[in-house]
């Protein structure tokens, strides 16, 4: 069992990409098999270094890591190399020269063509199913190009080769290339070799149906690792275009979709792309983590934006796990505990503002809280505050917590207590009466 993947490094790594990529690696890993990275860098005028190691940079972030081909650090593994399309060009002469001495290529107005057999080809989808080319009728399939006729060599020609020598057992590639393997299974017949065997999958659309481009919302891998989604969430999404796991559940660790991923279960129909989902499967597994490891992920982004921290950063910042579905959008989530100046939501100060009896009671609370000895029942003080002033407790804790934190909503109020402190609370609770009135 040997997949590959051969990404062309003229820009970042699409969500297509590393889909075909990844269900390249789920299905090597699952049967134990070899996954090969190999870089179609033929293109000069648009190929870039920059590029090639934006796609090295975001397989190894998504978990995509390969047995054989060029590593990030310039080296490379494996036996069947060049693994880069520019270096194998003494390969495609060696085989061309085959084809010509079987009378399969002739030459046309300077390009070499193919000689295609007049006969139906049918191939047996791994995804898709049976498919059949009729050849018979040439003006709907003429004789293909090859080699140019500036003796460069054509994607049909060289994927074909690239295979064959590297031995690829199963060809995990886009719906677009279906009607491409009839050529590239003439070819290997050409050459007398055993094909690949090839599984199609469906295409990637946006929400309204349209075929999801580079410039697209969500298109760009490196867009997630800026985003702040967690690796293993977008690995999970990205499974989830096309493969159906045949029960209810939808989010799973590396290793789960690993054991339960199999072709028979990719649909044959075009996967949407729903940003939303995205977001949503990120945040359950940003609710997986401990507290730990959640602070520590949202730690870069934190402190890209804070200079300094205290030292209860990490309980901080996990005290709003459950708060956020992206790592960006903790330093924000958190802000009211770093700015003792904080802003009011707009919105919730007017609800505040509608009680006229709540500004006695933040000041009867911030009163209790000054006395207190034990922080620990702070929490309990506020309900305690509330019947003491002929209030419900739940008059009371809306309004501390827009005191604490100037906002509606956010972490636990015990925890907001508890990680603020008797004097920051107090001295909150007093602007907060200052401000009402």
């Amino acid at each position: 069992m040997r997949t590959r993947f051969a990404p062309s490094p003229t820009g970042y790594l699409h969500v297509g990409g590393a889909r075909t990529a990844l269900f390249n690696w789920l299905l090597a890993r699952k049967l134990g098999g070899s996954f090969i990275l190999r870089v179609e860098d033929t293109d000069e005028a648009r190929n870039t270094p920059e590029a090639r190691q934006a796609i090295f940079d975001a397989m190894l972030w998504l978990g995509l890591d390969w047995d054989e081909g060029p590593r990030p650090d310039g080296t490379t593994r494996g036996e069947y190399g060049p693994y880069y399309q520019s270096q194998r060009k003494a390969s495609y002469d060696k085989w061309f020269k085959k084809l010509q001495e079987s009378d399969r290529v002739y030459e046309d107005d300077g390009a070499w063509r193919f000689r295609f057999e007049r006969k139906p080809i049918t191939m047996q989808d791994l995804i898709c199913g049976e498919v059949t080319i009729d050849y018979r009728e040439e003006s709907n399939t003429p004789d293909m190009v090859v080699r140019r006729s500036d003796g460069s060599y054509v994607f049909h020609f060289v994927n074909v080769v690239d295979d064959l020598e590297m031995g690829i057992t199963h060809a995990i590639r886009g719906e677009d290339h279906l009607m491409n393997t009839p050529k590239h299974l003439q070819l290997f017949e050409a050459f007398g070799v055993e094909p690949p065997q090839y599984g199609h999958i469906p295409l990637i659309l946006n929400m309204d149906g349209s075929k999801m481009g580079k410039r697209d919302q969500g298109a760009s891998v490196d867009g997630y690792i800026k985003d702040g989604f967690l690796p293993e969430a977008v690995f999970n999404f990205l499974a989830l275009l096309g493969w159906s796991p045949k029960d209810e559940n939808e989010i799973f660790s590396m290793a789960e979709i690993v054991d339960r991923f199999s072709l028979e279960a990719v649909n044959r129909s075009p996967a949407k792309f729903d940003s939303e989902k995205c977001a949503w499967i990120n945040q359950q597994h940003l609710m997986q983590l401990s507290p730990e490891a959640f602070a520590e992920r949202a730690m870069p982004y934190v402190q890209a934006t804070y200079e300094t921290l205290p030292e209860n950063s990490t309980e901080i910042i996990a005290s709003v796990q459950e708060k956020v579905k992206l790592l960006t959008e903790v330093p924000a989530a958190i802000e009211f505990f770093l700015n003792a100046d904080f802003a009011y939501d707009a919105k919730a100060l007017d609800k505040v503002r509608g009680n006229e009896a709540v500004a006695d009671l933040l000041k009867q609370l911030a009163e209790a809280f000054a006395s207190l000895d034990d922080w620990s029942a702070a929490k309990s003080t506020i309900g305690e505050t509330a019947k003491a002033n002929g209030a419900k407790p739940g008059q009371l804790m809306f309004p501390t917590r827009v005191a604490l934190s100037g906002q509606a909503g956010g972490p636990d109020l015990g925890a907001i207590l508890d990680l603020l402190g008797k004097e920051e609370c107090v001295r909150r609770i007093n602007r907060t009466v200052e401000q009402l009135s």
